[in-house]
């Protein structure tokens, strides 16, 4: 999944990559990773991402998504993790990696191909047509 956008969007892209890359640095911290109230609703906005990114029908609703992730940070904050700690992680390759090889595996878990463009718009006409926490990220153009 793509985690640089230009525009306005750069700035939904800088806060996923914020927070998605926030593997503890202190001993007695989990990684964030690890909780799934963190990483899964990670993983729901990497994929809105995706999928506004791709799909020329579909576009991210970035005040919504935004805000989402900020709530996301603070939580991570309140867990105990400064600023600086998740700044340190923002540009973890391992992270982006890792969220990736998840969200390809949320696409196929769907009888779909993440590879093909068509497909992630499918996915998120259905995430959009269910009220998931992805489709509420997305609108139709």
């Amino acid at each position: 999944m793509r985690m640089i956008r230009s525009g306005t969007n750069t700035v939904m892209a800088w806060a996923v990559a914020l927070v998605l890359a926030l593997p503890a640095m202190a001993a007695g911290k989990p990684n964030l990773r690890d909780l799934p109230e963190i990483d899964d609703r990670m993983l729901w906005v990497a994929l809105a991402i995706e999928i506004s990114d791709r799909c020329p029908t579909i576009e991210a609703r970035t005040m919504r998504g935004l805000n989402y992730l900020w709530n996301i940070r603070s939580q991570a904050q309140a867990l105990g993790y400064s600023t600086a700690e998740i700044k340190a992680y923002v540009d973890s390759d391992a992270e982006k990696a890792r969220m990736r090889t998840r969200g390809e595996a949320y696409v196929r878990t769907h009888g779909l191909n993440p590879k093909k463009d068509a497909d992630l718009c499918k996915l998120g006409q259905a995430e959009i047509a269910k009220g998931s926490q992805i489709g509420a990220f997305l609108r139709l153009k």
